[in-house]
């Protein structure tokens, strides 16, 4: 049987955080399975009907539509995001927070759906989002998707609330925390949200704001900057996603739950790798 995650870190990370029912019908298959066909559809991208539900069910097999309808009830309930803090503030201490790095990241929509817009330099629809990811490289927060027609900045204040609230709410401090940004993200508004949060922005200055000098207000640490590579690393790690790759669900709340699900594999990986390496 294909596994994304062994069913043991499945049972013991995923499942207590995922909401079961109390009354009425109750599945009488694996929820781990279940979960495991979730993650077989984040890893290859495959359609939810071609989903080998007979080769991914040990004992009593799920319908393809099953297996939807579990994965659409946790992301209305919001489940995969509270699993995502939750399995945060569990591994807190697996993270280097020395400093982080944020970026913006625009996904192609192949189907439209919401939050979808025409973005002129990929030359198509795409949906943004933003990454908060630790010094390593491991993600930490995903800010709500715009549509791809907004750059990196607008409503800068309202996404990076939305990730301060994520990993503040894993019962992990962000003041002091230092931050590095590239050019694209040199605004008052960004430097300024960061300074009430008691967080250093280190940004790239950008020259068609400054006119080709630098402000003499802000510093710029560019040995500290130039760590700023392993975002681009977090990049690679989420396009091994291929349901993530490229969008392909209409609704926001599934695109953002797959994102976060993305984040869960690549954390239990890299603290299963740490333990082996031990």
């Amino acid at each position: 049987m294909y596994q994304v995650l062994d069913k043991d870190t499945i049972n013991s990370e995923i499942l207590p955080h995922l909401s079961v029912a109390k009354r009425g019908f109750k599945t009488k298959s694996s929820l781990s399975e279940t979960v495991n066909c979730i993650l077989y559809k984040l890893k290859t991208g495959c359609q939810w009907h071609l989903l080998p539900v007979k080769s991914l069910f040990s004992e009593v097999v799920l319908s393809y539509q099953a297996v939807f309808w579990h994965f659409r009830k946790w992301c209305k309930n919001g489940d995969w995001k509270q699993s995502w803090i939750s399995l945060l503030k569990k591994h807190k201490s697996e993270l280097d927070l020395s400093s982080a790095d944020i970026d913006g990241s625009h996904t192609t929509a192949l189907r439209g759906g919401e939050e979808v817009a025409y973005q002129g330099r990929k030359s198509r629809k795409t949906t943004n989002s933003l990454f908060l990811t630790d010094r390593q490289g491991l993600p930490l927060a995903l800010s709500s998707p715009i549509a791809g027609n907004h750059h990196d900045l607008y409503q800068i204040e309202r996404a990076l609330k939305d990730m301060f609230d994520t990993v503040s709410s894993a019962g992990i401090a962000i003041d002091g925390l230092f931050i590095n940004a590239d050019s694209g993200f040199d605004s008052k508004e960004f430097r300024l949200t960061c300074f009430r949060e008691g967080i250093h922005a280190n940004v790239d200055f950008n020259r068609r704001n400054s006119n080709g000098n630098e402000d003499d207000d802000y510093l710029l640490d560019e040995m500290l900057y130039k760590e700023r590579y392993s975002i681009e690393r977090t990049n690679a790690w989420m396009d091994s996603f291929r349901s993530i790759l490229n969008r392909f669900d209409v609704t926001v709340t599934s695109w953002e739950s797959f994102n976060y699900i993305a984040f869960i594999v690549i954390l239990l990986k890299k603290i299963k790798q740490k333990k082996k390496s031990k």
